[in-house]
């Protein structure tokens, strides 16, 4: 047993007591955070106390405590050490993975690095959303499901320009449905392309992240990357391209069908959506929500899952998330009808 005292001076004995030597050629500031932000929210999250004199960091508390933050000191130190920064939001996560108990390494998915341009690295934030990427790796056909902000079609869209950066595939194809617009598109004003680019803006943003900015009215041009309506993809066979539908959520099952026929040899297809935001007319079933059931069975096609916990926008953004679902889990809403919107 160790004794020591708690700030107000009176003493505690704790079952436990261990000191971590942080290697000399990681900088404290560094782990610890600016003002030790880091170290406050390490010392909130365990039923331990930490005391940190130079690089030597002595933690008191219980056996299974002190040794959750040891860990979480030993990751935080081998994600410093691949050049990244660790903040907040990172110490929130490792902690969060290691709670879990799952059998990845926290700083192993935190460190992959998918995509780089302009100093800035495009990497998964959580557990699921580095399965996610792993499986579009692995599968043929990948399906990405869940809320706004969990990253699915960022990270689907960085896997493709990697791969067309890899030269694994000749071009990029990336499409969502314009149903919002309907049978409306013809009173808007503008040309045809003038009236569809509202549906497709998300995609070129997202675009502007990953590439050279100047060097996508090239690519868009030579049919490198195309970005267009789902109905622009009727008839086609499409070969050595990395093909993603985002908002598949607001495709029906025969759209759905038509667009997962087109594959062709040497191609890869990511098919995003969040099941709670369908914008189809009344009575229309959304393809995304029965595509499980129907192709569940068949080889070389992935489903995967992202919830609240995988949302890397504004943090609040993951707490009203998980509200809305608490919600409708208590029954006081039925959940978004057919042709009606979820929250957003």
């Amino acid at each position: 047993m160790t004794d020591t005292h708690r700030q107000d001076g009176t003493p505690t004995t704790y079952p436990t007591r261990h000191t971590v030597v942080v290697p000399n050629s990681i900088n404290m500031v560094s782990l610890l955070g600016p003002g030790d932000e880091h170290l406050a929210l390490i010392e909130r999250s365990f039923e331990a106390d930490v005391h940190v004199r130079g690089n030597r960091i002595t933690l008191y508390g219980e056996p299974g405590e002190v040794a959750l933050a040891e860990r979480l000191l030993d990751e935080l130190v081998t994600i410093i050490r691949t050049g990244q920064g660790v903040t907040a939001e990172t110490v929130e996560r490792v902690l969060g993975m290691l709670r879990a108990e799952t059998t990845e390494r926290p700083a192993d998915v935190l460190s992959l690095n998918i995509l780089s341009n302009r100093g800035r690295s495009i990497r998964p934030k959580t557990l699921n959303q580095k399965r996610y990427v792993d499986s579009i790796d692995k599968h043929t056909i990948t399906f990405g499901i869940g809320p706004a902000g969990t990253g699915k079609t960022y990270l689907a869209m960085a896997k493709a320009v990697q791969a067309l950066q890899s030269k694994n595939v000749n071009r990029i194809i990336l499409t969502r449905p314009a149903v919002e617009a309907g049978e409306r598109l013809g009173f808007l004003p503008g040309t045809l392309s003038e009236k569809i680019d509202p549906y497709l803006r998300p995609l070129y943003d997202a675009l502007h992240d990953m590439i050279d900015p100047e060097s996508i009215p090239k690519l868009l041009a030579a049919g490198t990357i195309e970005v267009a309506p789902l109905a622009y993809m009727r008839g086609r066979s499409l070969n050595d391209s990395f093909i993603i539908l985002d908002e598949a959520q607001n495709t029906s099952p025969e759209q759905m069908k038509m667009f997962l026929t087109r594959l062709g040899f040497g191609s890869k297809i990511v098919v995003t959506g969040d099941v709670t935001q369908v914008d189809l007319p009344s009575g229309t079933k959304s393809g995304l929500r029965i595509i499980e059931g129907i192709l569940d069975e068949v080889e070389d096609i992935a489903f995967n899952r992202l919830t609240s916990h995988d949302v890397v926008r504004h943090r609040l953004v993951g707490k009203i998330v998980a509200a809305y679902d608490e919600f409708d889990a208590r029954g006081n809403g039925a959940g978004p009808k057919a042709g009606q919107e979820g929250p957003r």
